[in-house]
């Protein structure tokens, strides 16, 4: 049955599910989601991991068997995630056959601890390739200044990669000058570029939660709940800009696809807004929507469908002229979105290692 998720799609945008657990494959829950939700691909973070490690016992069997052969905690963790991926992959394998691998992606994300090493991401990326073992895996690196040398390293060697953790105009624009490199890198090589997919992850919510902190603070709420629409518009436009014209023409003619902008923390901190702002205001062409369960829930109830993301772009510059003469330094909000970012996912991960030693007393008899 059509559903406003559906109605969605048919504007352009690719509903993903920003959720992955053991039990929401053994419940039927995803499956579920991509029947009735238009769902056409998951991502996932050490956060979301963590959570799901810590709630009930759905992973206790599989890390009984991992922690009896003396596995350290992140190769334990490495098992169960790729066995939840992998589970993953296969239920959206049809997706992936369907749109001709467009869509039909899962991600799993590098071990954050080294965001700031090239050569360790580019290693943990080909890792995870192999272990999970599927075509329609999506390894997720963060978008750090170090990351980006890991990007095009492995968009070179025919991986597909989610960049993630992009916050600025400027670090989106090296994102994508990073996939585009890689895939002349790869042409150059002889390899084959139908092969590679992307998407920049461009968050949001995080965005507006950090300058609106600052515009309370100088007393200019009249700017508040602007700059993360504002921010992801501009970047549509160098998308558009980016993955068009001679340059790109030549390596779409070989087979290449543009690195689809990603929309990410799309749920709504602030209770004062729209619960679907960052699905509704964020509706247009070749552009994927990550969703947690209850944004997906709320769209479906009363979202509302038109074509918006390349509305009111002007308007959308002209605000950033607006915080800059309120005080509101833009640079200094991305860079501090971007450091806590990748603090949060890193403890995430040390959070979630630390649990699962904790259990290797209680489940190992």
């Amino acid at each position: 049955m059509a559903s406003r998720l559906h109605e969605l799609s048919t504007h352009g945008v690719s509903v993903w599910v920003d959720s992955l657990s053991r039990e929401m494959l053994e419940t039927g829950e995803l499956a579920r989601l991509i029947d009735e939700a238009a769902v056409v691909g998951v991502t996932s973070n050490p956060t979301i991991f963590e959570k799901a490690l810590s709630t009930g016992a759905w992973y206790d069997d599989q890390l009984r068997e991992e922690l009896a052969r003396d596995t350290d905690p992140k190769e334990a963790f490495s098992a169960l995630a790729a066995e939840d991926v992998r589970r993953a992959c296969d239920l959206l394998r049809p997706v992936w056959d369907r749109t001709e691998r467009l869509d039909g992606y899962v991600s799993l994300e590098v071990d954050p601890g080294l965001a700031y090493d090239r050569e360790g991401t580019f290693a943990e990326a080909t890792r995870l390739s192999e272990l999970v073992d599927r075509a329609n895996l999506l390894v997720k690196i963060p978008a750090t200044v170090v990351g980006l040398g890991a990007i095009e390293d492995s968009i070179a060697a025919g991986r597909a990669i989610n960049v993630t953790l992009i916050f600025s105009l400027e670090r989106h624009a090296a994102v994508a000058e990073a996939y585009v490199r890689g895939v002349e890198r790869l042409i150059a090589a002889g390899g084959d570029p139908t092969r590679v997919t992307s998407v920049a992850s461009f968050f949001v919510s995080r965005v507006d939660t950090e300058a609106d902190r600052r515009l309370v603070e100088l007393g200019r709420e009249d700017l508040a709940g602007k700059l993360a629409v504002a921010n992801a518009k501009l970047a549509y436009r160098h998308y558009l800009e980016v993955f068009s014209g001679e340059r790109w023409d030549a390596l779409a003619t070989a087979g290449a696809t543009p690195q689809r902008c990603l929309w990410a923390s799309t749920s709504t901190k602030n209770p004062a807004y729209r619960d679907v702002l960052y699905v509704e205001d964020l509706i247009g062409r070749a552009t994927v929507n990550t969703m947690p369960l209850e944004t997906i829930t709320a769209f479906q109830d009363h979202g509302i469908s038109a074509d918006t993301l390349t509305e009111g772009l002007d308007e959308a510059r002209v605000l950033f002229a607006d915080l800059a003469e309120a005080g509101v330094d833009y640079e200094n909000v991305v860079d501090t979105l971007e450091a806590e970012g990748v603090q949060k996912f890193a403890d995430s991960f040390t959070a979630l290692l630390a649990g699962i030693d904790a259990k290797r007393t209680a489940l190992v008899v």
